[in-house]
């Protein structure tokens, strides 16, 4: 495999593309706005999926009138989902084989969240310890996704170039971040439908999906990978 179309490594989001946390998320933020005796329907939670805490909390505090400072937003919301986590793992159908797959073949691989350490430490110690190579969480960019930083730097961390890997995402904001990156990007969503996005990759979810899928999505083969439900769609 020449250079130019090799997989160089596989960058993973976490919440709701590895794990099903995203109704852990909704649940937090519901109980904490409600205490603000405002309500917190689907797409509002659903707005909030793929940014950062920190953008997070300040959507909550600033538009919805959460009177709090950012980091106790932020600790009341992550102590309701990694509670969660701990008690329940909820892996996405075929999360735990594909990430047994990548390690199996030696493909470097990193985890690259918006959620903070708490979160990830739980998750990396509910796997092999070679799992991951490189961790990047939200609390360790200054800039989070939709921006390329925290994929650049998972990249960089990794000894790789962006543009060789494949990012797994969930989310519009995630899969912008990965694209301006300039990974390869498959997206699995697992709120609803996840947009209309130009230059990716869509699944119905993770099982099926191989080390063959992604490496035929790194080397930009036309169409959708084989097997896959959906292809890719452009944005207006």
């Amino acid at each position: 495999m020449t250079s130019a179309s090799r997989l160089a490594a596989v960058l993973f989001d976490l919440d709701g593309t590895l794990i099903d946390s995203e109704p852990l998320w909704f649940e937090a933020e519901r109980l904490l706005v409600g205490e603000y005796g405002q309500e917190w329907g689907p797409e509002q939670a659903a707005h909030l999926v793929g940014w950062s805490l920190w953008d997070s909390a300040t959507y909550l505090r600033e538009q919805i009138g959460v009177d709090l400072p950012s980091t106790d937003i932020i600790e009341r919301m992550e102590s309701h989902v990694v509670a969660g986590v701990v008690e329940t793992p909820r892996w996405r159908p075929g999360a735990l084989r594909l990430l047994a797959e990548v390690r199996a073949a030696d493909i470097p691989a990193a985890l690259v969240t918006m959620s903070h350490r708490r979160l990830t430490q739980a998750i990396v110690g509910a796997l092999p310890a070679d799992t991951f190579q490189a961790v990047v969480s939200g609390d360790q960019v200054s800039r989070g996704k939709p921006h390329p930083d925290p994929y650049l730097i998972a990249a960089q961390r990794l000894g790789v170039r962006a543009t060789d890997c494949v990012a797994i995402e969930d989310s519009i904001t995630g899969s912008r971040s990965a694209l301006a990156a300039g990974c390869a990007v498959l997206v699995v969503p697992a709120v609803g439908a996840p947009g209309v996005i130009d230059g990716v990759i869509v699944r119905d979810s993770l099982v099926g999906v191989s080390l063959t899928t992604l490496s035929e999505l790194r080397r930009g083969q036309s169409g959708s990978p084989a097997g896959s439900s959906t292809g890719a769609a452009a944005i207006g």
